[in-house]
């Protein structure tokens, strides 16, 4: 997984702990990821929106799919905690996938945590910094 258009339609089998974020995207498994990332029990793949008024409903269509095998759904909205679409957040609260909001940063830290753990976890994660930095 290297470039954002490159990342289109790639996937790993696998979910591995993120060993860097930063200057526009993510470090797992020995591989480089440009862009925002989405984790699921079935894998690790790129995910479309770029800034938290990107994402839409449209964009938890593979979270839903997979939501029995997930307990708990982290989601890094940037540099800076934000709020998500009010679409968004009663679609979740719907499908009752229990979920928490936070900038990536923190994001990262918990979902390593959590998947140090062993816990059924999902996580989308917006990126941050320049592509280029």
């Amino acid at each position: 997984m290297t470039g954002a258009a490159e990342n289109a339609g790639k996937f790993l089998p696998q979910v591995a702990p993120i060993e860097q974020f930063g200057a526009g995207g993510f470090r797992f498994a020995g591989m480089s990821h440009q862009g925002a990332l989405m984790v699921l029990p079935s894998g690790m793949r790129a995910w479309r929106p770029v800034l938290t008024a990107d994402i839409s409903a449209e964009d938890f269509a593979a979270v839903n799919a997979e939501r029995q095998d997930i307990d708990f759904l982290i989601i890094g909205t940037g540099e800076t905690l934000q709020r998500l679409p009010p679409a968004v957040q009663a679609l979740l609260k719907g499908w009752g996938i229990a979920f928490e909001v936070m900038a990536t940063s923190s994001a990262v830290h918990v979902y390593n945590v959590v998947v140090a753990e062993r816990r059924r976890v999902a996580a989308v994660l917006l990126a941050v910094g320049e592509a280029n930095a």
